[in-house]
């Protein structure tokens, strides 16, 4: 699969997320046109979370995600690589005051076996530099049975939406950042591992590949996004 940092360092992915977390979550929303609510919900119920679950949120950054997912009773625990991301998170009091803030690896997470009984990484799987590596370690991480949720951008399925689509991502949404995001440049960066990142078929075979079972997916808003879906195998 290619390389989803496309060849920028962890660090300069790091900091180029440091640089836009004053103003991500409103960015994300006014790009999406208000769908990432719809997506963050969607990633929630397809972990069938109940009460007392705990859950990963991998790449969290603000912890809006993390919110969403605690919604029921779950306790979620948000981490990212970025410290700019978890500190504008901690600095919003309404609503994530009570969500743990962790910062970590994705390639080396800082929680022992089998801690989770679930993992999430929604549109940050493309950012990390070794994708297997991470896909292992959420399933170290989760309890054998335990479940995963891979939330990301992926292929539109009807031909002439997937033209248009690509034709938003490279010139419009790097148009529309800057007049809402606090570092526009990082996204052209964006658009253009959504553009590499691959299709449906692809990442489940990488998620497969990686050790877990059952995968699947259901695509989101005509396949801009795709949710894929597993298990740790029970032994």
């Amino acid at each position: 699969m290619p390389r989803a940092t496309l060849d920028k360092q962890p660090r300069e992915v790091a900091q180029m997320f440091d640089g836009v977390a004053r103003r991500y979550d409103l960015t994300n929303t006014v790009l999406s046109f208000a769908q990432d609510r719809r997506w963050r919900r969607r990633t929630r119920q397809c972990l069938q979370l109940i009460p007392g679950d705990r859950v990963l949120d991998l790449a969290a950054g603000t912890g809006v995600s993390t919110v969403e997912l605690a919604r029921g009773g779950a306790r979620a625990v948000a981490c990212d690589f970025s410290i700019g991301m978890l500190r504008a998170g901690r600095t919003i009091k309404k609503r994530r005051e009570a969500v743990p803030f962790v910062a970590g690896d994705a390639m080396a997470l800082p929680f022992r076996d089998a801690s989770f009984d679930a993992a999430v990484i929604s549109f940050g799987l493309r950012n990390v530099a070794d994708v297997p590596a991470a896909l292992r370690e959420m399933k170290r991480v989760v309890r054998p049975g335990g479940r995963l949720v891979v939330c990301e951008f992926s292929s539109p399925t009807w031909r002439p939406f997937r033209l248009v689509y690509l034709n938003y991502l490279m010139r419009a949404l790097p148009w529309m950042a800057r007049r809402v995001s606090s570092n526009a440049d990082a996204y052209v960066y964006l658009a253009e591992s959504i553009r590499a990142w691959p299709a449906q078929q692809a990442l489940a075979a990488t998620v497969a590949a990686a050790g877990w079972a059952n995968v699947r997916h259901t695509n989101l808003t005509g396949g801009v996004v795709a949710l894929h879906m597993a298990e740790r195998p029970a032994s």
